[in-house]
């Protein structure tokens, strides 16, 4: 029996409202990993034609926020997904509908018992950020803290 994860876009859209604004889709998602797909919209534009490098980073932090979502929804009563620090390397000129690809870094069952534990675990989401002909735009790494709640 695998799990429901079509809870994830729109929970999404409701907590975090640039995701709503910015036009961001989710065509795939799973526990451990999740596509979201940029619009093409000349009013995110940068100067050479492209989105602004701030929207594909928006992209790629919005990406791995949905597996964080996906990945540890049965704990947030007791944590919440916050990130520690992230990481973007730009590799070809971004252009049109971009798909960002988010994959979790670590077992979420390890994370979570970090979080029984008493502690408060990171864990790494790896990005990769292509264009519609799938040519790799952007990697990125985003590290993840689950804060317990008080």
């Amino acid at each position: 029996m695998s799990a429901d994860y079509s809870f994830v876009a729109d929970a999404m859209k409701q907590a975090v409202p640039w995701v709503k604004t910015s036009g961001v889709e989710f065509p795939e998602v799973a526990g451990d990993r999740v596509v979201a797909e940029l619009p093409d919209a000349a009013e995110t534009h940068n100067h050479v034609g492209g989105p602004h490098a701030a929207m594909i980073f928006g992209l790629g932090e919005t990406a791995s926020g949905a597996v964080a979502m996906a990945a540890f929804a049965p704990h947030m009563a007791k944590a919440t997904p916050l990130v520690a620090r992230s990481e973007i390397a730009y590799k070809k000129l971004a252009l049109g509908v971009l798909r960002a690809e988010a994959v979790l870094g670590r077992p979420a069952d390890e994370v979570v018992a970090e979080l029984d534990a008493g502690t408060r675990p990171e864990f790494p989401v790896n990005v990769t950020v292509t264009n519609a002909e799938g040519v790799t735009t952007a990697e990125m790494v985003v590290v993840w803290t689950l804060k317990p709640n008080r």
